[in-house]
């Protein structure tokens, strides 16, 4: 299966959400630069917990405020919403590439959502010095992706590069 050989259907920012919770998330983005949009969306996430649209800002908002842990929160929240859109395993390491094959069409935009958001998993443990964490899903991904589609291979590279030099590190400090 190619991943970019489809047409973009059922996009998640064109989903419509529970009344306010559009108008939070605006709010939030008119009050970044005064420190105001924490607020606004958890706001939002309240009335509309299962929205992706929240989750993504949310884990936008965490992320470049450099708190990794609550971006990861809020991108694990996103995949346990993605996944039964494409009736995927619960736990993505029983993921297999025959279960991309079997996906319908019409649900491949959720299939790249749904890689993209682990992908984001992977890097979010990475950055936390979760190594082990990333380097299994960026495995995972890459196998699932053969044309590295998604972009894991080079993130896979960086992950295991990383376990080596910290090998190197705590060897020559001994």
């Amino acid at each position: 299966m190619d991943l970019l050989d489809f047409e973009a259907q059922g996009l998640y920012f064109e989903e419509a959400d529970v009344a306010g919770v559009k108008e939070l998330i605006e709010a939030a983005a008119g009050s970044y630069a005064t420190g105001g949009a924490e607020l606004p969306l958890l706001q939002a996430y309240f009335k509309a917990p299962e929205s992706l649209n929240v989750l993504v800002a949310l884990n936008r908002f965490y992320y470049y405020q450099h708190r990794l842990e609550d971006a990861l929160h809020a991108t694990v929240k996103a995949l346990a919403v993605i996944r039964p859109l494409v009736d995927f395993p619960e736990d993505w390491r029983d993921l297999q590439p025959g279960h991309l094959s079997t996906v319908p069409a019409v649900l491949l935009t959720q299939v790249r959502l749904y890689l993209f958001t682990l992908k984001a998993i992977g890097f979010l443990n990475m950055r936390l010095n979760n190594l082990d964490v990333s380097q299994a899903i960026f495995e995972k991904l890459v196998e699932l992706d053969s044309r590295d589609r998604i972009g894991a291979q080079g993130l896979l590279e960086l992950v295991l590069k990383r376990k080596t030099d910290n090998e190197l590190i705590g060897a020559s400090s001994c």
